[in-house]
């Protein structure tokens, strides 16, 4: 039994030092868990808000957005998920402010495996039945018609062939497929997809619609997926 809940408990690693990671993710993997990487704060951040994981692993020293940083922006979303921070020994003050920002438990390099091992499975024991908010109640594949979109691996396919989308590109469609069917004004799209507040002006939402429509629709001009609901904003139609 103890193998299948493994076998169900996703984690996600954020370390910029390729040997730790790959090292890390090959024994979490040898142990039944499913395992995701990222090498920087920026990407780390964007799959945690992005897919549903059971636990992030997540160094604080990180380029381009520390780990406090992405830890801080997890829990702003609402993301219950356990975080587990790696430190260097001399990170007392990070140690502490990280436990404040909502980190569950830390682990000091070089650990010992096992230890880190033993403090995942509490965390997960914990953490289990509990109801996360936001993106971690969501289902990993939707499917409309000829389009899958795969939460979990940020993946789009179209008629089985791969779709290059960016980040805030798959965001998006991801937020527009989790509310099929109703209307979304630019000004919800801007804060619930970008992070704007309220009154920010900017076609950057008209922009990224017409580039998924490109994407997407088999003829852009006549969109039957992302419809245009003139002066309120969109639609996704499945």
């Amino acid at each position: 039994m103890l193998v299948n809940k493994r076998m169900q408990a996703s984690i996600l690693i954020v370390e910029d030092e390729t040997e730790l990671s790959l090292t890390l993710g090959d024994r979490l993997q040898s142990e039944g868990y499913s395992v995701e990487l990222a090498d920087d704060g920026n990407s780390g951040l964007y799959k945690a808000l992005a897919v549903p994981y059971d636990l992030i692993i997540l160094d604080i020293m990180l380029p381009h957005r520390s780990g406090l940083d992405v830890c801080a922006g997890i829990r702003s979303a609402g993301i219950l998920t356990p975080i587990v921070l790696l430190t260097a020994r001399s990170q007392t003050v990070e140690k502490v402010f990280g436990l404040k920002l909502g980190a569950d438990d830390y682990v000091t390099k070089p650990f010992d495996t096992l230890e880190l091992m033993a403090r995942i499975e509490v965390l997960l024991r914990r953490n289990a039945g509990k109801a996360g908010p936001s993106p971690a109640s969501s289902p990993d594949v939707y499917r409309v018609g000829h389009l899958v979109i795969n939460v979990k691996r940020t993946e789009v396919t179209l008629d089985g062939k791969l779709i290059a989308l960016t980040a805030r590109e798959f965001r998006l469609l991801h937020y527009f497929v989790e509310h099929a069917e109703a209307t979304l004004s630019r000004e919800v799209l801007l804060r619930e997809v970008w992070g704007h507040n309220a009154g920010t002006f900017t076609r950057t939402v008209d922009v990224h619609v017409a580039s998924l429509r490109q994407k997407l629709e088999i003829t852009p001009q006549e969109p039957t997926m992302i419809i245009t609901v003139p002066g309120f904003g969109y639609r996704f139609q499945r």
